[in-house]
């Protein structure tokens, strides 16, 4: 019976963190969503030094959790979006609004599609 509740124990504490992990990680990525929105806004209207200010703080801040996200995520989903902030920058700093636009977008949509591949479904589980 002991090793029952030890097991039940265990699953319980790891079906916590996995909650906490796909909260935590959606919180994150909403939040350098916002910021992106904001820097392509600021870009549109020809602030382009405050765009790729608020894209380096938001690269910045991908990067400051860079071992928890390599630690818990795909290695190839975490470069994809270390690239995705890379071009978009790059591509600021060029005046390629167009394909800025595009940049970004792809970016925004790799972070959602890595928030819903973490997030606790049945389509993820089978």
């Amino acid at each position: 019976m002991k090793r029952l509740w030890i097991a039940a124990a265990l699953l319980a504490l790891t079906m916590g963190a996995s909650l906490w992990h796909s909260r935590h990680l959606e919180a994150f990525t909403t939040a350098l969503t916002g910021q992106l929105v904001q820097a392509e806004t600021l870009a549109l209207s020809g602030e382009n030094r405050r765009a790729e200010m608020l894209i380096r703080q938001a690269r910045d801040q991908w990067l400051s959790q860079n071992t928890y996200l390599h630690v818990t995520l795909r290695h190839g989903d975490t470069d994809q979006i270390q690239i995705g902030f890379d071009e978009a920058l790059q591509l600021l700093r060029t005046g390629e609004l167009g394909e800025y636009a595009a940049a970004t977008a792809r970016l925004m949509a790799d972070l959602k599609l890595l928030t819903e591949a973490e997030q606790l479904t049945l389509e993820n589980l089978f």
